[in-house]
């Protein structure tokens, strides 16, 4: 048996979070059902991931930042940190200003008024190791994005164009379609999802033997999270196809819920944005503290007093204070979601890269790399971001 077995579901929920429900909504009501076999490929692509991150902690003892300054060193090292740093930064301010954004669908209030107070309970929350008590309650009511499965059928969609789409894509370099699949794949691979994964197997402390158990687990949260994944777009393209209403703000993307939910759609929408927030936010903070932290070789983990661990507490909170004066820039929320998805795309090559070389090295892995299917799977994942992120730049 398995001790503490379920980081994959709190990661696989963090993967479901505001900018990865934006982003495919934005696709969705730009694209239609055009992107649908991106939407449906994402799901091996994140299972190869995530068992790849859960592999090299549960064999090497070591997050997967660790692992790297261990390999090769603080400079390759350095160069981890500042990507996943930029992305966490970013996903933060638009994952704050998300959370705020539920609260003003459910209370009413200008959503300006719930960053500070949002950000000073999830600091608290961290703390006082309150998020560790309530991580997987928050993680289970994610699942409201499951409501999205009952919008798409309510509302009618073409299914075939999403049938032809799957089976037979039409690829094309327009800006707008590259755009698209860079926030696709940015928003679903961003490096924090991973990271925390190999994070939260490090400090269980596992034995060799369970490694095969937790690469199950992230697998199967990660399908979990993602399984709302291709609703989410067949709702939003449906709902914009006979509305014409583009996605700008958080009450659009809820509209798609219209369908199924009536006038509770707001409501419905407000919830599983507000959980989402609540359970991304801490990780893509702390994910930030321990990487940096981890890199400068201070002590850091959640487990430990804010006085033991004065430097990783106090990368959480400069994160999350920037983070918060992103957030109150007067940015539209869906813009700040999509493009921060953008900005982890560009940035998931180089993470990728380093992850599967760690987890490869047989002095690393103590004599147990993973194995080849797994490595030519996740260079396949690598080298398909690569090519969409150097299209996004190269090409006009």
């Amino acid at each position: 048996m398995v001790r503490g077995l379920g980081p994959g579901l709190v990661s696989g929920a963090s993967a479901n979070d505001p900018t990865t429900v934006g982003s495919i909504a934005v696709v969705g009501a730009a694209s239609g059902y055009a992107m649908s076999w991106l939407v449906v490929l994402l799901l091996p692509m994140l299972a190869v991931v995530q068992a790849i991150a859960a592999s090299v902690a549960a064999v090497s003892g070591l997050s997967l930042q660790q692992a790297i300054v261990k390999t090769y060193g603080r400079i390759p090292a350095a160069v981890s940190a500042a990507a996943i740093a930029t992305v966490c930064i970013f996903t933060l301010g638009a994952d704050i200003r998300a959370g705020a954004d539920a609260l003003t669908l459910l209370v009413g209030l200008p959503s300006d008024y719930f960053v500070i107070p949002l950000v000073a309970v999830i600091g608290w929350m961290l703390a006082t190791k309150s998020y560790l008590r309530i991580e997987r309650l928050l993680a289970s009511f994610t699942l409201v994005f499951l409501c999205y499965v009952g919008a798409a059928i309510y509302a009618h969609p073409n299914w075939g164009a999403v049938l032809r789409s799957i089976v037979a894509p039409k690829i094309d370099f327009s800006r707008v379609y590259l755009t698209g699949t860079l926030a696709l794949l940015g928003t679903t691979l961003t490096s924090y999802v991973y990271f925390w994964e190999s994070i939260e197997v490090a400090e269980r402390r596992p034995v060799r033997s369970e490694a095969g158990a937790f690469r199950a687990d992230a697998v199967v949260g990660m399908l979990v999270a993602g399984s709302s994944f291709l609703f989410i777009l067949v709702a939003t393209a449906a709902m914009s196809g006979k509305t014409g209403v583009a996605i700008r703000t958080a009450a659009d993307a809820a509209a798609a819920l219209r369908p199924l939910a009536g006038s509770w759609d707001t409501r419905l929408f407000g919830v599983g944005l507000l959980a989402s927030s609540a359970i991304a936010i801490p990780i893509i903070a702390a994910t930030n503290g321990y990487v940096v932290a981890q890199t400068l070789g201070q002590p850091a983990s959640l487990t430990l007093e804010p006085r033991a661990a004065r430097g990783f507490y106090g990368i959480i909170y400069g994160t999350l204070a920037v983070a918060a004066g992103l957030a109150l820039l007067p940015l539209g929320t869906i813009w700040l979601l999509y493009w921060s998805s953008v900005a982890a795309g560009i940035a998931a090559p180089i993470t990728l890269a380093l992850s599967l070389l760690v987890a490869r090295h047989s002095r690393t892995m103590r004599g147990t790399p993973i194995g080849l299917p797994l490595a030519a799977a996740g260079w396949g994942v690598t080298g398909l971001v690569t090519f969409a992120a150097l299209c996004f730049v190269f090409l006009k």
